[in-house]
């Protein structure tokens, strides 16, 4: 019967891939493309398949029956933690912005050290099955299981939320599938993983995700390299003399490039500064990663799946090495991408840069017309889609754990629950929150979820870690320290980012738009026009401008360059100039439909949604003030107040954390 019902749903997966319409990959290509993502689609399926008929416990269906080793566990981690954001994001920035783009891979690899520290032996041995469970070891059970599965749900929703947007937009942008079609089938599969396969399937299927993203990215990196003799200084050599990359460095910095020479230029994209320019903010972002990573529900649930706490380092140890190494692979990867694509083309295709890894895959297979170019970019693409099934399993799985183990069998049942009880409620509450991923990621179409991911990290740095922490290892914390600090970390943290920069600005979005269309200097007559709610008189408030007339004629807009492109069109000969117009044109028309739509999209706006007109909050990353303030307002309420048990307990616990002895017999229980 699972067999039958397990093959239904690939078929309704695979019908969605069978729609695909428009993308990178040529038409007369797109059953290569079906090929490779219906092998890897199969391969977890019968990944799940198999582990259906391994889970039968609770145990085994959150925690895998604690039989995952060291190594296969590492592997799993990586698998989780390397999302899409980690495969084509950082390639991306890498790409466009040079070293700063590295810098994000070094600061979320520094992040396991905490892990490795802090978190991964202790929680492995206080045992059970959530981030609750470890709470609610020596304190108040009810207060703290429900407060750290709302945390957990809440932190879950907003990165499960960013995963499938990003997925959808990701899957159409690369093979042309309609973006509601490319959220169903992640969320379909990713239910089939979680409800039949449960902990089981869902390490499994991270475990093949982790090895094919290595996989394709050493393949990348070896074709990448391999021209320059596999010699660092001689590639790196290379990237300062390629003329893409200098160009790129001088549209970045604008003026300021004009007195320096094309080798500056070039080796200005190997220094600092080009992307991340505001230091406060990188250090805001860094405590987020650091030590939100510590706290991340969908990582913490890892650890109760090994069989001792020597298990439980391993796995961190392989985890960071296999993460190490990606990350380290992503510098070929965004550097090759600029020297053999260009950010002027990966610009063109996503403004963002996500799509630099995929065009560098299909350029060293022979570029867009040629059958291995096209392999490779179907491989990278189904690589990309496993990627984010696979993460968004792991989060599914950690939401459903809070709302049936936490919420159902703690608080409700009272840990009551028959074994039987407690799967089925498992199950039942991974379809509610699979099916809502679903429902979200589609209203969510269009959407800016970008700021989703920093609250994430920093509510799970907020309130998440600041309470297992102190648990953990402080004598006086107690039970209304950790409710408290869980609710205002939480609370500081979503609050500020909704006044950030993150969130969109009707007059802001605007003035860019109308830069974009007819230069710069227009935007002070814009800003004016529009604080008085006069949107829809913007391109003759800009036209009748004088000063916008200047600086239309001194560095035209959208509108004029489509027309000088056009222009020059006709009188081009060679098939490479003509080719290059042409991209130039579709990226101009693009930057013009792009600033129309936000300009018709924001009519008559002027407020976010919280009704400001510019951020109150400069920071994009609110970790630098909510961190802090979760870790204080724990510390302040455990001082100011008394509870027995959380006293009585400790003793226990700091036995149980260092030493793992009953271990095994809380997860039986």
């Amino acid at each position: 019967m699972n067999l039958k019902l397990l093959s239904g749903l690939a078929a309704l997966a695979m019908t969605g891939l069978a729609q695909a319409g428009e993308g990178a990959v040529a038409d007369e290509y797109k059953w290569l493309t079906f090929v490779v993502f219906g092998a890897i689609i199969a391969v977890t399926m019968y990944i799940t398949v198999w582990a259906a008929k391994r889970v039968h416990t609770t145990s085994e269906f959150y925690a895998a029956g604690r039989s995952i080793s060291g190594v296969q566990n590492g592997w799993a981690i990586a698998g989780d933690y390397l999302s899409a954001a980690s495969f084509l994001g950082i390639a991306g920035l890498i790409s466009l912005y040079g070293y700063d783009g590295f810098m994000y891979s070094v600061g979320w690899l520094v992040a396991y050290i905490t892990v490795l520290l802090v978190i991964a032996e202790p929680c492995r041995n206080i045992g059970k099955y959530t981030l609750g469970d470890v709470l609610a070891f020596r304190n108040d059970p009810k207060k703290t299981k429900t407060i750290a599965a709302i945390s957990t749900i809440t932190v879950s929703i907003f990165y499960l939320t960013a995963q499938m947007v990003g997925g959808g937009v990701l899957i159409k942008t690369l093979i042309g599938i309609d973006y509601e079609v490319s959220v169903i089938g992640v969320g379909i599969l990713m239910l089939t993983y979680v409800v039949f396969g449960g902990m089981v399937a869902t390490t499994w299927v991270q475990i093949v995700k982790a090895a094919l993203l290595v996989t394709a990215s050493i393949l990348l990196v070896i074709f990448t390299w391999a021209p320059y003799g596999f010699s660092l200084p001689g590639f790196l050599t290379a990237v300062v003399g390629d003329a893409d990359v200098q160009k790129q460095v001088a549209k970045l910095l604008g003026d300021a490039a004009s007195t320096m020479t094309p080798e500056e230029l070039g080796q200005r994209f190997l220094e600092p500064g080009l992307f991340l320019k505001s230091p406060i903010d990188q250090i805001s972002l860094g405590m987020a990663l650091v030590l939100g990573t510590a706290g991340m529900p969908h990582i913490l649930m890892r650890f109760f799946t090994v069989p001792t706490a020597q298990d439980a380092r391993k796995s961190v140890i392989w985890a960071m090495a296999i993460i190490g190494g990606f990350y380290v692979l992503t510098l070929f990867l965004g550097l090759g991408s600029a020297m053999n694509v260009g950010p002027a083309n990966i610009i063109a295709v996503d403004k963002g840069g996500n799509m630099a890894g995929p065009l560098l895959a299909q350029y060293l297979g022979g570029g867009a017309d040629s059958l291995l170019g096209n392999f490779f970019l179907a491989f990278v693409a189904a690589v990309a889609f496993a990627t984010i099934v696979a993460v968004v399993a792991g989060l599914v799985l950690a939401s459903a754990s809070a709302m049936a183990h936490d919420i159902y069998v703690g608080v409700i049942k009272g840990d009551h629950a028959t074994p039987k009880e407690q799967v089925t409620a498992a199950r039942v509450s991974s379809v509610i929150v699979g099916i809502a991923a679903i429902v979200i990621g589609i209203m969510a179409k269009g959407q800016n979820v970008a700021h989703l991911v920093a609250m994430a990290f920093a509510v799970a740095a907020s309130s998440n870690l600041p309470a297992v922490f102190l648990t953990l290892y402080w004598k006086k914390c107690n039970t209304n320290g950790v409710v408290w600090g869980m609710f205002i970390g939480a609370f500081s943290a979503i609050a500020l980012v909704m006044i950030s920069p993150n969130m969109t600005y009707p007059k802001a979005v605007i003035a860019e738009a109308n830069k974009v269309l007819q230069g710069a200097p227009a935007k002070e007559a814009v800003e004016a026009k529009a604080s008085e709610g006069f949107v829809c008189e913007l391109f003759a408030v800009c036209q009748k401008a004088e000063p916008a007339k200047k600086a239309t004629e001194a560095k035209p807009g959208a509108i004029e360059k489509l027309a000088k492109l056009n222009e020059k069109l006709p009188s081009l000969t060679d098939p490479k100039e003509i080719e290059a117009a042409k991209k130039e044109i579709t990226t101009a028309e693009k930057a013009k439909a792009k600033a129309e739509g936000d300009i018709k999209k924001l009519e008559g706006q002027t407020t976010s949604m919280l009704g400001l007109e510019k951020p109150f909050f400069l920071l994009k990353n609110p970790g630098l003030i909510s961190i802090p303030l979760g870790f204080l307002v724990v510390i302040l309420l455990s001082l100011f107040t008394r509870d027995k048990r959380s006293e009585e307990m400790w003793d226990e616990l700091y036995v149980r954390q260092n030493t793992g002895i009953h271990a095994e017999g809380s997860v039986a229980h």
